[in-house]
């Protein structure tokens, strides 16, 4: 695995960060609080092709591999951006791959309509706390043995949430059936995999960005007559903190890379990526919101949004001690983790 990009992933990086830039700036992120969710942004980004990007060309998409999703992934954790990016994504990929002339496939190539994932386990014909669920026009969820489609909107309520996410529960009663079996039931696992790994990729570039915020605040801010950024306990902090986003860098990527080569270590090198990813942007985060001082707890700083995504984002697949005892039982050849 080759960490840098290359001309080409630099190039897309470049027009990415453009639209983030324009789209997706501090102010349109604080203004799509209440539903978490940018209408406008999402039809621009639809414009550039990001929502197909990484479908099949025979379905009329880009064809282009996960790594390269894990570019953009990477400028939605930077920008925290109000996009359901990750989970239409995985959502169409899956639904690709299992029903390829689906009617449904065009609208989400296009991203005419949005597709998500049910990553925590339904209960009662419903799929609890789904990603993008309150804005969602689709929802592929597991139960028992099938793989259900939940299309429409029909009573969906946002569920508050410290994060500003659009999250939802969402009624499985009359979803249809598009695939049964085991082949099925893995693949699912596979796309919630995927899901893990990007995610691993937004939470670094949210961790990278979270310390640049307080790197930038130490250098302005006095205290005692010098400035705070000359203090040894901040430096040795932030320090501390880079080092594990860029530990959440090299794991993510790496795990990215072993699902698109279908290597037989990506299911539990994305877990192990996205818990790693989870802890050091939650770090990083923390750090630069304690070296604001009372003003990190205030709304008008950028640093609470940081805060809160990378609070909020990782509880989306569910309790993370859960997730540590899976992988442990993933990596240990033989007894379990009790």
């Amino acid at each position: 695995m080759y960490l840098r990009l290359n001309s080409d992933e630099l190039a897309i990086q470049d027009i990415f960060r453009s639209f983030f830039e324009s789209e997706c700036s501090i102010e349109r992120v604080r203004t799509s609080q209440h539903t978490g969710f940018d209408t406008e942004a999402w039809e621009r980004l639809v414009e550039t092709g990001a929502p197909g990007m990484c479908l099949p060309e025979h379905i009329g998409g880009g064809g282009a591999p996960l790594t390269t999703g894990a570019i953009v992934a990477d400028l939605v954790g930077e920008f925290v951006a109000p996009l359901p990016f990750i989970e239409h994504l995985v959502a169409s990929r899956l639904l690709a791959s299992l029903a390829p002339d689906h009617d449904l496939i065009p609208a989400l190539v296009s991203g005419e309509k949005i597709a998500s994932l049910a990553l925590q386990p339904t209960e009662d014909d419903q799929a609890k706390l789904v990603p993008g669920g309150a804005i969602a026009d689709a929802v592929i969820a597991c139960k028992g043995n099938d793989l259900v489609l939940a299309s429409g909107d029909d009573s969906i309520s946002l569920l508050r949430n410290t994060a500003d996410l659009p999250l939802a529960h969402r009624s499985l009663n009359g979803a249809e059936t598009i695939a049964s079996g085991g082949a099925a039931v893995e693949r699912f696992f596979r796309a919630r995999s995927e899901w893990q790994a990007l995610m691993a990729v937004a939470l670094t570039g949210l961790g990278r960005k979270a310390v640049d915020i307080g790197v930038a605040y130490a250098k302005e801010r006095y205290q005692f007559g010098v400035l705070i950024g000359s203090f040894q306990g901040l430096q040795h902090g932030f320090a501390s903190a880079i080092t594990g986003v860029e530990g959440s860098h090299f794991l993510s990527n790496r795990a990215v890379s072993a699902l698109e080569n279908d290597s037989d270590l990506g299911e539990r090198l994305a877990g192990m990526a996205f818990l790693f990813a989870s802890e050091a942007a939650l770090d990083a985060s923390a750090a630069s919101l304690q070296y604001h001082g009372g003003y990190g707890f205030a709304e008008e700083y950028d640093i609470q949004l940081y805060y809160r995504r990378a609070k909020g984002w990782p509880l989306q697949f569910g309790d993370p001690g859960v997730e540590y005892q899976r992988i442990a039982n993933l990596c240990l050849p033989s007894g379990k983790v009790a």
